[in-house]
């Protein structure tokens, strides 16, 4: 079985900075994109930053110059460094990847979820 772990969600000021990480586990053969997204309340889940194996990335326009994703494929772990943070980047942060597990065929995954506020 698959999961994926979100951790380092909080509450900052505005213009402070967070790190969030994510963790995919289980019987994993690879992990291929990856990616976070975030929601609030009443509004679409939206792509905030991408990652491919080979480590090509693409952000939203709001985030660009503010946020750095990464990863370590070794430790299939995924980061996203949060700079420079606004009051309109609160919200649910979530991670996923398309995982090719072991003995199943790759299907996109979603970790459980982790809540930024940014306070102004």
């Amino acid at each position: 079985q698959v999961q994926l772990v979100e951790s380092g969600g909080g509450l900052v000021q505005a213009g402070g900075s967070l790190r969030l990480s994510c963790v995919a586990s289980g019987r994993i053969f690879s992990v291929n994109d990856m990616g976070w997204h975030r929601q609030v309340p009443g509004k679409q889940r939206e792509l905030v930053a991408a990652i491919t194996s080979g480590g090509s990335t693409n952000y939203a326009d709001s985030v660009k110059g503010r946020f750095t994703i990464s990863r370590d494929n070794a430790k299939n772990t995924m980061y996203l460094q949060m700079n420079s943070l606004k009051p309109e980047d609160t919200a649910v942060y979530y991670c996923a990847a398309e995982v090719v597990p072991l003995i199943k065929i790759a299907a996109k995954y979603w970790g459980q979820g982790t809540q930024v506020t940014v306070s102004s």
